[in-house]
């Protein structure tokens, strides 16, 4: 029994002795570490369809050889399709944008006959230039403005159309892959249409001038 134990005794110990040896002779393994994922930086750049809508108040005068009635006010919903393009360049965004919304701005005024001011449709070509904080593209814009001016009175309407100008701005912000949302205000100046003889008795300059805040949503290509 004692021969036994020291047989098993000298058996593990020349184990011991040659692990460390054996364990060096296998091959260590390799760790990599995994690679690093490119994120490429958020670009405005593209062109973009979208609509847009909101509301619109302003004020109209008319007036001719006898006099004026003063301002009074217009207001009303609006709702249209946009168009534009975008080019970025470091954190600035130089673009073009196009709309034409349906109208309903009006006012009356019941002094002078009743008459009526109406604008039944709107639409801007504008120049934006934006500073794009990642998806945050705050911005302003200016350009023409143009749209009917609708001149009601004495049961007769005198229609115009006429090309002014507007000025405004607003902050846009992409919330998922191509598409974005923008809330914008602007200030437009249709100047004045000339109601005529037939309908108003007398020609009569028709002013008309709004602000407009509108949401939208676009899609980038």
């Amino acid at each position: 029994m004692k021969r036994l134990i020291l047989a098993i005794f000298a058996g593990l110990l020349a184990v011991a002795v040659a692990a460390p040896s054996f364990a060096a002779d296998l091959p260590r393994p390799v760790y990599k570490a995994q690679p690093g994922v490119y994120v490429a930086p958020f670009s405005w750049t593209g062109f973009y369809l979208g609509i847009n809508g909101g509301y619109g108040w302003g004020k109209t005068s008319w007036s001719n050889v006898g006099g004026t009635t003063g301002d009074f006010n217009v207001n009303g919903g609006l709702i249209g399709g946009t168009a534009g393009y975008n080019l970025q360049t470091g954190n600035y965004v130089w673009g073009l944008e196009g709309d034409v919304d349906y109208t309903n701005i009006k006012g009356t005024n019941v002094a002078c006959g009743p008459c009526e001011t109406q604008n039944n449709w709107l639409g801007t070509g504008r120049a934006r230039l934006g500073f794009a904080l990642d998806r945050w593209l705050p911005f302003i814009t200016g350009g023409a403005a143009f749209g009917n001016i609708k001149s009601n009175f004495a049961g007769g309407s005198d229609n115009k159309t006429k090309v002014g100008w507007t000025v405004g701005g607003g902050v846009e912000y992409a919330f998922l892959g191509p598409w974005s949302a923008k809330v914008e205000y602007l200030y437009a100046d249709l100047g004045k249409a000339t109601c005529g003889t037939t309908v108003c008795g007398i020609d009569t300059d028709v002013a008309f001038k709004t602000n407009i805040v509108r949401a939208g949503v676009n899609y980038r290509f």
